[in-house]
């Protein structure tokens, strides 16, 4: 998956993003696709045109970079409560170790060193950063299983000039794996204040809190 995918511009940028590190820098550094006019889900071209990402954006994009370096290009979703929401991450192996990148515009649910066995032990590193900010309420509760983008070859899923829908309706679909049994989620305990306020920090300001 080489030039035949982007455009000459585009790849001078992606051929220098050759490490996870490399590629969570670029991403962090794209502008928060806060969507308010409508939702949208770009395809990775879409992302490099308009220079802004929302989360899952973010991690097909990132995901797209790993594949044209040799990595496969895996999302893993993390399921939420129904009163918060869903974080993909595109997850990558390094010396039999998981790690992840991560787009959000808070302090918490951000990038992942490889430092993990197993995918369970990614998604519970997410588990205590994912509270609602309003209450202090942790909300994780599942992760899918790896899925990988190929599958979605045949619909141009990296260059695609429409929008890539498919791949959140996928996931969506795919098997989770529970987090807590009932006993577990009765026990918990909420986020501090401090953790809440930690929480609350972003990195570009939301127009509609102005």
């Amino acid at each position: 998956m080489k030039s035949q995918l982007f455009t000459k511009e585009q790849e001078a940028v992606i051929k220098k993003l050759n490490t996870p590190k490399k590629i969570q820098d670029f991403i962090n550094s794209l502008k928060i696709n806060f969507d308010y006019d409508k939702d949208t889900c770009q395809s990775p071209s879409m992302v490099l045109k308009s220079g802004k990402a929302h989360c899952i954006e973010g991690a097909i994009l990132a995901a797209a970079i790993l594949r044209y370096h040799g990595f496969q290009p895996l999302l893993l979703d993390l399921e939420s409560a129904k009163e918060d929401y869903d974080h993909v991450v595109a997850l990558f192996k390094q010396h039999n170790h998981w790690g992840a990148i991560s787009k959000t515009n808070h302090a918490v649910l951000r990038y992942r060193e490889p430092v993990y066995k197993t995918l369970r032990e990614l998604a519970l590193s997410y588990f205590h950063e994912y509270f609602l900010t309003k209450n202090g309420k942790k909300t994780l509760r599942r992760y899918s299983k790896p899925i990988n983008l190929k599958i979605f070859d045949k619909f141009n899923w990296v260059s695609s000039e429409e929008e890539v829908w498919f791949i959140p309706e996928y996931l969506s679909k795919a098997y989770h794996y529970p987090i807590l049994n009932k006993k577990q989620l009765s026990l918990l305990r909420k986020a501090d204040p401090a953790e809440i306020k930690a929480g609350r920090i972003t990195d570009f300001p939301d127009p509609k809190a102005e």
